[in-house]
């Protein structure tokens, strides 16, 4: 182990970090073998509520302002920033830096690419006449064919997995990774508490927003910037299925059962971090009980579509009644 690992103040004594030792420690007090005597268990439940806190906390402007397509474009386009990443880490850093910090150099190669896809998105459909839907398709196409295009140069599957990409596993996610997300999910939470109110009204009615002199634009370029930024450093812990599905269906759950915007930012949030621990508790449950293990991406993915499901009901018995 690197000496300067023991000088770290992240880590401890025995060059433990920090967060690990807590956990430990309240791991201990639980009987051998269970949920909460699991360390791995405790890890992928404070990163997915973290996650959830943030995807849930623009939930119900992606799905309000109609972005739910471009959400899941971005989701997919950094299959091409991540591609591009492994090209310049190959050609340019490994040989001086070893493979373990293939995803500190390539993340925010990842980023600028995600944020700079979102603003091309949005520049060319203020430029054009085109459909929203087709101005996404394009960069869609773009950024898919340019990681298909340097697929082949991808050799390596110790440092990037595409399988781990796209489905990802919470449960083997790192202390200081869930570091990171918590400055994200705070940075989330202290923007959205500046932009929130201007941006749900600039997007619900422009015109009137730029009566009053509110910088839609701007702010519409601001979203977008976020949503890339939550996307592209999420889904490098948690996957894509997992990032797109908690940036829709929650907030899609909400406004069948919300009764304003207020109810359907505060629903979505709840749905979110209920159905992250739900669905992680219940495929340890499940692998507990029958042997088989179920991913715990996919378990939270279809119990969140479940109670989407469940909501159209409760909607329509609420219209009903």
């Amino acid at each position: 182990m690197p000496a300067e690992l023991f000088l770290n103040p992240l880590f401890g004594s025995a060059g433990v970090h920090w967060l690990d030792q807590i956990l430990n420690s309240f791991a201990a007090n639980f009987s051998e073998g269970s949920f909460f005597n699991q360390v791995f268990n405790l890890r992928a439940m404070l990163a997915l509520a973290l996650v959830s806190l943030t995807c849930g906390a623009v939930g119900s402007m992606v799905v309000g302002s109609r972005m739910a397509f471009f959400s899941d474009a971005l989701a997919h386009c950094a299959f091409a920033g991540v591609s591009l990443g492994y090209v310049i880490f190959e050609l340019f850093i490994l040989g001086a830096r070893p493979k373990e910090e293939f995803w500190e150099w390539v993340t925010p190669i990842m980023v600028v690419f995600g944020i700079s896809v979102g603003a091309g998105i949005a520049y060319v459909r203020g430029q054009t006449g085109l459909a929203s839907d087709t101005v996404i398709g394009v960069f869609f196409a773009f950024s898919l064919g340019f990681a298909a295009m340097l697929k082949n140069i991808i050799n390596d599957r110790s440092v990037f997995s595409l399988e781990d990409f796209l489905f990802g596993d919470p449960l083997f996610v790192s202390a200081s990774e869930i570091l990171y997300m918590a400055g994200l999910a705070v940075f989330t939470w202290v923007f959205l508490f500046f932009f929130y109110n201007r941006m749900v009204f600039s997007s619900f009615n422009s015109s009137l927003a730029l009566s009053r002199r509110y910088p839609v634009n701007l702010l519409y370029y601001l979203f977008v910037i976020l949503l890339a930024l939550i996307v592209n450093l999420c889904l490098r812990y948690v996957g894509v299925l997992l990032i797109n599905a908690l940036l829709i269906v929650p907030a899609a759950t909400a406004f069948n059962l919300g009764r304003n915007l207020r109810e359907v930012f505060w629903i979505t949030v709840l749905m979110s971090v209920f159905v992250c621990l739900a669905g992680l508790g219940a495929s340890w449950e499940l692998q507990v009980r029958s042997g088989i293990k179920f991913g715990v991406s996919g378990t939270i993915v279809m119990l969140g579509v479940g109670l989407f499901f469940c909501s159209m009901i409760i909607g329509k018995l609420k219209s009903a009644s």
